[in-house]
């Protein structure tokens, strides 16, 4: 079975909110919301595919010391098993903007549990509001 690799950011503001964009039309999961983030390219390390993604997605100049890892899911659907680390950001430059249509939201780490997000980015979610309280 096909490991995929991917990286998510919780990227937390001043006041203690997490960002999560919202997965556009014509995507796999549409409409779920989800932590930034993508897949890595070959040879790249978690942390650079990070930074690259957030700079793709968002906008936002991100250093890889700015990203201290927080946890992990793990997920196996019938083509592949997911295997996804989830970093802690509190520090960027730039303001996020949804660079590829999707809308974004910045939300308490307590209301994430009321979004529809996909069944990897769930488990994720206690343990951050455990990091942030």
């Amino acid at each position: 079975m096909k490991l995929l690799l991917v990286v998510a950011a919780a990227l937390v503001d001043a006041d203690g909110r997490v960002l999560v964009s919202q997965r556009p039309e014509g995507r796999s999961m549409a409409g779920l919301w989800e932590f930034p983030g993508g897949k890595l390219e070959p040879g790249e390390r978690p942390e650079q595919a990070l930074v690259r993604e957030l700079a793709e997605e968002l906008g936002l100049a991100v250093g890889e010391a700015c990203l201290t890892p927080l946890t992990f899911a793990v997920r196996a659907y019938p083509e592949m098993h997911l295997l996804m680390p989830l970093y802690l950001c509190r520090r960027w430059k730039g303001v996020a903007q949804g660079r590829e249509g999707q809308e974004l939201r910045w939300m308490r780490p307590c209301d994430l549990s009321a979004l529809q997000m996909p069944p990897a980015d769930l488990p994720l979610i206690p343990t951050l509001v455990a990091a942030l309280a």
